[in-house]
């Protein structure tokens, strides 16, 4: 029987020409997704409902498949709801994320909105590569102050939200790529660990007990056990209550 072009296309959008033919006792688990996926597609449904389709495919072509998708959701104009756990694809495919926690939605917004204003310390941890530096502390006299750790940095925030905070048990946030290394800066650490990405190294930074992630220029040059000074952007500092979890810009 002759195949349809809409068959034709989706078979070589999904890269599974060569397994038209084939017997699906044949196929692996990664065909079969790509097959699954065919299967919605040539049916032009108004909505995808797709769990983890791209899980089970080796990581050249499940970053192929991403774009892919995301080409056919705007060819199409069709809504895609698509479960993951791989944040890089909640990410970098969505237009609104949610975001899960014990099957209850803690959090919807644009991925811009959830990796920079999340709602809570879980929001917080569970999203970015690595995740969000989560330290214990207060504001005293608009410095913070982490205890029991005996550090402190400045802050930001404005007088308003100090005085409001002002020796409030917290818990102060920061992206790995707003702590930055340099000489003078405020605070010394010890280099725990090198991860080397190519275009920038992730350093795990230990400060006592404590251990902190920055993301750095691959140019820094630096070695295991090396003592640095650091210190962060106070701009981008975000603070959470330390019991309930919750950002205080989404507790009023």
């Amino acid at each position: 029987m002759p195949r349809s072009r809409t068959a034709s296309t989706a078979a070589r959008t999904l890269r599974i020409e060569h397994l038209l033919d084939r017997k699906t006792d044949k196929l692996s688990g990664g065909e079969m997704q790509r097959v699954s996926i065919g299967r919605a597609i040539v049916r032009k449904p108004r909505v995808f409902l797709m769990d983890e389709p791209l899980s089970a495919l080796d990581a050249k072509l499940r970053e192929a498949l991403r774009t892919e998708l995301k080409n056919l959701q705007i060819q199409l104009g069709a809504t895609f709801l698509f479960v993951t756990h791989d944040q890089i694809e909640a990410m970098s495919m969505g237009d609104k994320v949610g975001v899960l926690n014990h099957g209850r939605i803690v959090q919807t917004g644009t991925p811009y909105e959830i990796y920079n204003n999340p709602r809570d310390t879980y929001v917080a941890s569970f999203v970015g590569s690595p995740p969000m530096n989560l330290i214990d502390g207060k504001l005293v006299n608009g410095r913070a102050v982490m205890a029991p750790l005996n550090f402190e940095l400045p802050f930001s925030g404005g007088a308003k939200a100090s005085a409001a905070t002002d020796g409030r048990p917290l818990v102060f946030g920061i992206r790995p790529e707003d702590v930055y290394l340099e000489s003078g800066a405020p605070v010394e650490a010890h280099v725990h660990d090198v991860e080397n990405h190519g275009v920038e190294k992730i350093l795990t930074l230990r400060v006592g007990d404590a251990m902190l992630r920055a993301t750095v220029p691959a140019r820094t040059d630096v070695a295991i056990e090396q003592p640095v000074r650091f210190a962060w952007n106070p701009d981008k500092v975000v603070l959470f209550d330390k019991g309930s979890g919750v950002n205080l810009r989404h507790a009023s």
